[in-house]
């Protein structure tokens, strides 16, 4: 059947909070984003650019820049080296020249992909854990002791798991 009509309304409820930036006009330098946005590039860019949210280089867009996020759309051109924390997704349109690492990755048939791919592992290190979080290892390492951050210790020290990490932070017990 469909929808009832409450939930169609609590949608588009939803969609209209939801903060939507387009950029089509030629931009340069560094652009970065603390707060979850849903980004949609169309026009040239240069510099770097850091994300969080979902973040769409769209077919007409070339982008000469380092680009990190949290998911990552490619439809267009990009030079430079791509680090998406959740996921990167390569549309049949994509030209894409420079590295990206990412847990995620989705290259449609017809994408161009020139450099070298890191699948993120399962796992991270204290100063994995840092760079991914934000925060200071000695931080991190006085969390894990004190049993306050998911952590698995081994010989080789401590080890986090990413999905309970993420459950983690999501559930607000960051400091």
């Amino acid at each position: 059947m469909g929808m009832p009509f409450r939930e169609k309304k609590e949608l588009k409820e939803k969609e209209k909070d939801e903060k939507v930036i387009e950029i089509n006009v030629p931009m340069q330098g560094a652009m970065a984003f603390n707060e979850p946005v849903n980004l949609k590039i169309s026009g040239d860019f240069s510099g770097s650019l850091v994300t969080k949210g979902i973040l769409t280089i769209a077919q007409t867009a070339i982008v000469e820049a380092n680009v990190n996020g949290e998911n990552i759309v490619i439809e267009g051109k990009v030079k430079g080296n791509v680090i998406a924390k959740k996921m990167l997704v390569l549309m049949p349109t994509a030209i894409l020249s420079g590295d990206i690492s990412t847990p995620k990755l989705n290259i449609v048939e017809g994408a161009i992909f020139q450099g070298k791919c890191q699948m993120l592992d399962d796992y991270l290190t204290v100063d994995e854990l840092a760079q991914y979080l934000e925060i200071e290892e000695p931080a991190i390492v006085e969390l894990a002791t004190n049993g306050k951050i998911p952590a698995i210790k081994d010989e080789s020290g401590w080890k986090f798991e990413r999905v309970k990490i993420d459950s983690w932070a999501a559930s607000g017990k960051v400091q």
